[in-house]
């Protein structure tokens, strides 16, 4: 029997540490497991894990868009924060100190909205500020630093209450904005690791796509968006590539009661829909496609997963919560993470003594509210 060169390739792409993917079918086979702070990452390889894969609206098994990707030279980076993803990122077992750096595709609230979580909530084990980079809009109100910015506004509360209490360089945040408009725009370039932005078509002006490139391998990530030349363009040649895939017009219908006209509009014009998401993966060929943005369960896998495969045939995932993806040479793993749902948060090697750390003058409270403490430890 004579054997397919280009349909071996993609068998090698390994799905848990043995099975295969089957390129002809929608992957949903038996997964593997991966046990947070158990698997130190080789020096060669890349680690992906999904916080986030649904929709605007939440449910207990999806939260808000959000991708982490961890690097053998010990480098990780954020790709959005959608409202929710937090909880995920909690899972792994990763020092917020040890993981400060956000790339924000555009400024929707699946997105966006977990970022006074891990910046504020995670000032409690984080001695360091947060690093955050964003794409400039056809207005200053429309651009990154406008929303971190009244995000900070909008917690002033939070912050002054904490002041004086928590190290002060916990608090603080660095945005960095580039120009929406660039194409594949060096965007970040640091140890052996460049990351490029380029515009995506979503929405109104201002929503960018992102490709990292690290030690011969290339991660991409669309955020959100209609299909687009620029992405085909330069999302070539990449291991793992993450593009959105909406709901198809009837289960946006039946679901969520949208007219037809709205169902159109919404699944095939401001995203992507599955038909569409299994073109744009055919036309850039990844070693993993992997689709997300969509209720991801028994009823719509079937539905959705037979609309990409009338456009595309190659390997395929169809993203849930807490997939995880190690990317080697060799290989692309994708595997489900197990984890303790009351675990404490980590704490950095790099902690050091809050007392040798610069303190913010607290505020005090008011005498008169204090008269009325019940003092018991006296």
């Amino acid at each position: 029997m004579t054997t397919n060169p280009k349909r071996k390739r993609q068998t090698n792409l390994a799905r848990g540490r043995s099975q295969a993917v089957d390129s002809s079918t929608v992957v949903d086979k038996k997964r593997g497991t991966y046990y947070p702070a158990t698997e130190e990452l080789r020096p060669d390889e890349m680690r992906v894990t999904a916080l986030g894969t649904g929709m605007p609206v939440l449910r207990p098994s999806q939260m808000s868009a959000s991708w982490f990707v961890e690097l053998g030279n010990g480098d990780n980076f954020f790709f959005d924060m959608g409202t929710g993803s937090i909880k995920n990122f909690s899972a792994l077992g990763v020092a917020y100190q040890d993981a400060t750096n956000l790339f924000l595709t555009h400024l929707h609230s699946d997105h966006v909205g977990d970022f006074p979580l891990w910046w504020i909530g995670g000032w409690i084990t984080r001695q360091t500020p947060v690093n955050v980079w964003g794409p400039s809009g056809k207005t200053r109100e429309l651009g990154t630093k406008y929303c971190i910015d009244k995000f900070a506004e909008a917690y002033t509360w939070d912050i002054t209450s904490r002041t004086g209490e928590l190290p002060d360089p916990g608090k603080g945040y660095r945005v960095t904005e580039f120009d929406y408009k660039a194409m594949n725009k060096v965007v970040y370039k640091k140890n052996g690791v460049t990351i490029r932005s380029w515009p995506q078509l979503h929405a109104i002006d201002g929503a960018v796509a992102y490709s990292l490139e690290w030690n011969g391998f290339k991660f991409v990530y669309g955020g959100d968006g209609r299909p687009s030349d620029l992405f085909v363009k330069y999302s070539q040649n990449t291991d793992l590539l993450i593009h959105e895939c909406f709901l198809t017009e009837d289960l946006l219908m039946r679901k969520f009661g949208f007219s037809k006209q709205m169902a159109k509009s919404v699944g095939t014009v401001v995203h992507t829909s599955p038909e569409q998401c299994g073109y744009i993966f055919s036309q850039t060929k990844p070693r993993l496609a992997v689709a997300y943005h969509f209720f991801n369960d028994f009823e719509t896998v079937p539905e959705i997963g037979s609309h990409i495969r009338k456009t595309y045939k190659g390997p395929l995932s169809l993203a849930k919560d807490l997939h995880i993806y190690n990317i080697t040479k060799k290989n692309v793993i994708e595997r489900k993470v197990a984890y303790d749902p009351d675990n404490w948060p980590s704490r950095s090697k790099d902690y050091v003594d809050p007392r040798t750390l610069p303190m913010g003058k607290k505020t005090p409270m008011s005498k008169w509210l204090l008269r009325h403490a019940i003092r018991l430890d006296e």
